[in-house]
């Protein structure tokens, strides 16, 4: 393009984006996404390290470009990505045929769900199959960045890139939280706010207005920030550079000071116990220590300021059950009542049928107003009983083998992510109760990338030290020369013409010739 032609070419395209942005208003921003788009797709369909880091990408900014064009469908874009590469994978295998990476027990688990998410729509319980098709991805769909993060991961420093992005994108979102709490909010955010009355009433709490990030939930941003900045946590006590854990330390204070201003209790559970978890794999005194005496007196610090400050109030509620204890009444409530159903339908009332999309497709149905508020509770609802028996089962599995890895491994930069893997599923998996905390972005595509690590770092471990006996047999092996045996090691002849006696043959049976050294170590 560094030529007269290309910079007609440029300025050309330049005139006409003006003139698209100057008609069509923010609703333009299409247009400079599909000339990124085109060709990004592209390189994501050859270099699948590169699809990943565009779709991790992707997931953290869809919820901010979704609200400068709110009529815009953004996550069909992430979907169609997935797919792209999902297809390039499978083109791939029929030349090289090595499903190695899949070959494991939470690759099963994960295709029998995809199946019985997809099977799901011809449930004759369900009120609307439309709902499906829109609920089917976060579900199901996303599922498969695992196996695309799976096959992509083939040595360990394209599993590290991945890390990098995940903590540089988590970052940011912290950063941009604090700029919205100490600097304010862009106009076409209040715009977005104050278009829907409810998410209005959800978000402006106490006087303030609680920092969401890129995204569109307070709750789901807290979790990410709570369980990634556990994670930073980990990794400085590994092995890595002094500059890269003053990073991660600055990492992890935006992340928690976000935290606090997002408003949410959840997070701060959270927090506290993936610090346990870490704590009780570690198994260290000075970690203990540390983390103990820090513990206490940030519960001091919030408990004394919690009665003149807004955010620490609601820090220190979700410690103090009479004061959050109005929020479980109505979760029990909720699932008391909708437990008659739940036993009486196996495979569940179909996807979609709750919350949201049960409102929009089914509002005359009695499920359209029943706001599960749980991960668990809405599969047990959607997808039945039986689903929520497998899934909990591969969540499990998945708990089970991080730590099981974990213990095993040699290479200490492997065993600290192996770790940090583990606090973050083991938040994850208490978040899944109170909320839906794996199936909202990023943080699904961050948890089946985490999960694709998961199977994938064993295979980049250091190889175990040889094991040598101090036996007679290995001793034997190295310094006697046996005439017709073959030995595994060139042998290294004592020195027998200064020993005292000379030497002395004899001939064994089956024509083995072994020199003895006579009133020495080696005896008749």
């Amino acid at each position: 393009m560094d030529n007269p032609l290309g910079y007609i070419i440029m300025i050309v395209l330049a005139l006409f984006v003006a003139y698209t942005v100057s008609i069509f208003g923010k609703m333009s921003i299409i247009l400079p996404i599909l000339f990124i788009a085109i060709p990004a797709a592209a390189a994501c369909l050859v270099y699948m390290d590169f699809g990943i880091a565009v779709s991790i990408i992707v997931a953290y900014l869809i919820g901010l470009a979704a609200k400068m064009a709110q009529s815009v469908p953004f996550g069909i874009a992430l979907d169609a990505l997935l797919f792209l590469m999902f297809v390039g994978m499978m083109i791939r295998q029929i030349k090289e045929r090595d499903f190695e990476f899949a070959k494991n027990k939470i690759s099963y688990f994960i295709v029998i769900w995809v199946i019985y998410n997809i099977l799901s729509v011809f449930n004759p319980w369900a009120q609307s199959q439309m709902a499906w098709i829109f609920t089917v991805r976060s579900m199901a769909v996303l599922a498969l960045m695992f196996f695309v993060a799976a096959y992509a991961f083939k040595d360990l420093k394209t599993i590290m890139r991945i890390l990098k992005l995940i903590i540089l994108m988590t970052t940011i979102s912290a950063i941009y939280g604090l700029k919205q709490e100490f600097i304010g909010f862009a106009s076409w955010e209040m715009e977005w706010l104050s278009s829907d009355e409810k998410r209005m009433q959800l978000i402006y709490q106490w006087t303030r207005i609680r920092v969401f990030g890129f995204f569109s939930d307070p709750t789901n941003y807290g979790m990410l920030l709570s369980y990634m900045a556990t994670f930073c946590i980990v990794l400085i006590t590994g092995p890595f550079k002094i500059w890269q854990k003053v990073l991660l330390g600055i990492a992890v204070v935006c992340m928690i000071a976000s935290m606090g201003y997002a408003g949410s209790r959840t997070p701060f559970v959270l927090f506290p116990f993936g610090l346990f978890i870490f704590v009780l794999l570690k198994m260290n005194k000075t970690i203990m220590l540390v983390t103990g005496v820090t513990t206490v007196l940030a519960m001091a610090v919030i408990i004394k300021g919690g009665h003149n400050n807004a955010v620490l109030f609601r820090i220190s509620s979700a410690f103090m059950l009479s004061k959050s204890a109005d929020t479980m009444d109505v979760r029990f409530e909720s699932q008391k009542l909708i437990q008659p159903y739940i036993h009486r339908h196996p495979i569940g009332m179909g996807l979609g049928s709750t919350g949201v999309w049960g409102a929009r497709f089914s509002p005359n149905s009695f499920l359209s107003s029943f706001q599960h508020d749980s991960g668990l509770v809405r599969i047990a609802v959607e997808l039945g009983w039986i689903a929520l028996i497998m899934y909990c089962l591969m969540l499990y599995t998945i708990l089970r083998t991080t730590i099981y890895y974990y213990f095993r491994v040699r290479n200490p930069r492997i065993k600290v992510i192996y770790l940090g893997l583990a606090t973050i599923f083991f938040q994850l998996v208490l978040a899944s109760y109170p909320q839906e905390a794996i199936i909202i972005l990023p943080t699904s595509i961050n948890f089946y990338v985490f999960l694709a690590i998961l199977v994938r770092l064993k295979d980049f471990d250091d190889p175990p030290l040889p094991r040598k006996k101090n036996g007679f047999g290995n001793y034997a092996k190295a310094y006697i020369s046996v005439k017709g045996v073959p030995i595994d090691k060139p042998s290294t002849k004592p020195d027998l013409e200064k020993a005292k006696g000379g030497r002395k043959k004899h001939v064994l049976p089956f024509g083995i010739n072994l020199e003895l050294k006579r009133g020495g170590i080696w005896r008749k």
